[in-house]
């Protein structure tokens, strides 16, 4: 079971990440507007949490337990078709650091239509779903609160931009749709 552990935590990261690798656009040349301080800080924050996770290992870790490894592996898939969704539903606006492109469309679709940030909702998804089978409940909490504080910064910093490119539009999306944990305004 230890060995089937590390398989599902693995194949649950490789699908994940394979979503950005291989659907998500890298490098477009359009003019924008990007805002870099805050997000880098966002971003540190979450790997940190994600770090935390990983390397806060619980005695015996990984667990065997059917009951974690059922729900680190239905949390996980969650994660991996939020991700493979979100990323093919914005499409051309996806981007690492927060910003607005010249020709930047509002997405409300797919799973853009659950919470406003699947994409972190997904990220937060698989942190979690790892933390089940490998950290320590304390860490894990630590790992998670380091998340959503970088999480938050981040989902802050697009918030604006878009509520100032979209305006009354962006605001209805926003008072609809929660930001990134599903039924949670």
């Amino acid at each position: 079971m230890r060995t089937f552990a590390w398989i599902e935590i693995l194949a649950l990261w490789v699908v994940w990440w394979s979503a950005y690798l291989f659907r998500a656009p890298k490098s477009q040349k359009r003019e924008s507007v990007t805002v870099f301080g805050p997000t880098s800080l966002g971003l540190f924050l979450e790997a940190a949490g994600i770090f935390v996770v990983w390397f806060r290992q619980a005695p015996g870790a990984p667990r065997t337990g059917v009951l974690a490894l059922a729900a680190a592996l239905i949390l996980g898939v969650v994660a991996d078709v939020l991700m493979w969704t979100a990323v093919a539903h914005l499409g051309r606006q996806f981007r690492i650091y927060a910003g607005l492109y010249h020709d930047h469309q509002l997405v409300r679709t797919g799973p853009y239509a659950l919470v406003r940030h699947p994409i972190y909702a997904s990220l937060l998804a698989v942190t979690v779903s790892t933390g089940l089978i490998l950290t320590r409940w304390e860490w894990l909490l630590a790992g998670v609160a380091l998340f959503v504080a970088g999480t938050e910064i981040r989902v802050h910093t697009e918030e604006k931009l878009l509520a100032s490119r979209f305006g009354a539009g962006f605001t209805e999306y926003k008072n609809k749709v929660p930001a990134y944990v599903p039924f949670v305004r």
